[in-house]
């Protein structure tokens, strides 16, 4: 058999240039590292400096931003107690500063309870103000700003004419809407005095049927409805009569006592 030729041992000559080589191939990357150093050295650490004292200013914005929420919430609070306990002239400047603060939540729900010691008190020309701030600030919530709207409006029925009543209201008295129940009963009414009692029974009616609005308010829109010319009480009654409830106790009710319909 053939023997596999062996390499050849390196002599010293081949490792002294090996050794050349790689120091030769150090010094390179050396001089280039000190270039690059001189070059872009002070760049770099001024990056690294801006890098570190940015991130140092948020930690600390973010703790102060804390502080101050906390030292909000604790006025808000002591506003809601006072408030709570009658004590109107303690809440009342509290309230005042945190409806001009920078926190939206809290300047919101100051606003709004702003309207509503107003309303309590039947000072309305400021709770319709105190409201109409919500309404008109688009960067508060928009769940803030419908309430406000209702409440408002609420304040405003008898005063407004009914065509505004219904601009203002018609995109919230729809149904599944959270305030289709007020909103819908002021636009029915504000359609009655218009002369559109059509439309307004069509509203009362749709809000008789709707299992969401509490029972109260579907029994007065049932009546109300009547008297507009809409039968939500007979439409009702079909209505349970094909629910498979209803269906369910037609099939199962006594033989003789179907035989007497």
């Amino acid at each position: 058999m053939a023997l596999t030729p062996s390499k050849p041992a390196a002599t010293a000559s081949d490792k002294s240039d090996d050794v050349f080589v790689r120091e030769v191939d150090d010094a390179v990357r050396r001089s280039d590292m000190e270039a690059f150093g001189k070059r872009y050295g002070w760049w770099l650490l001024g990056f690294v400096i801006l890098g570190l004292a940015a991130f140092g200013g948020y930690i600390i914005w973010q703790n102060r931003q804390a502080a101050a929420d906390g030292k909000v919430a604790e006025q808000y609070v002591t506003a809601m107690d006072a408030a709570a306990a009658g004590d109107v002239k303690t809440a009342k400047p509290i309230l005042a500063e945190l409806s001009d603060g920078s926190n939206e939540g809290y300047r919101a729900s100051s606003l709004m309870m702003e309207g509503n010691l107003a309303a309590q008190k039947n000072e309305v020309k400021a709770a319709v103000a105190a409201y109409g701030k919500v309404v008109g600030d688009e960067s508060l919530p928009q769940a803030f700003r419908d309430l406000a709207l209702v409440r408002r409006t609420a304040l405003e029925f008898d005063t407004i004419k009914p065509e505004q009543v219904v601009q203002r209201l018609k995109p919230l008295a729809v149904e599944g809407k959270p305030w289709f129940g007020p909103a819908g009963e002021m636009v029915a009414l504000a359609y009655a005095k218009m002369g559109r009692e059509d439309l307004a029974g069509t509203l009362l009616g749709a809000m008789s049927k709707d299992k969401d609005l509490p029972e109260s308010t579907r029994k007065r829109t049932r009546q109300l409805a009547g008297v507009y010319g809409v039968d939500a009480v007979q439409d009702d009654a079909i209505q349970q009569d094909e629910s498979p409830a209803g269906a369910a106790a037609s099939t199962n009710a006594p033989a003789g006592s179907q035989g007497a319909r």
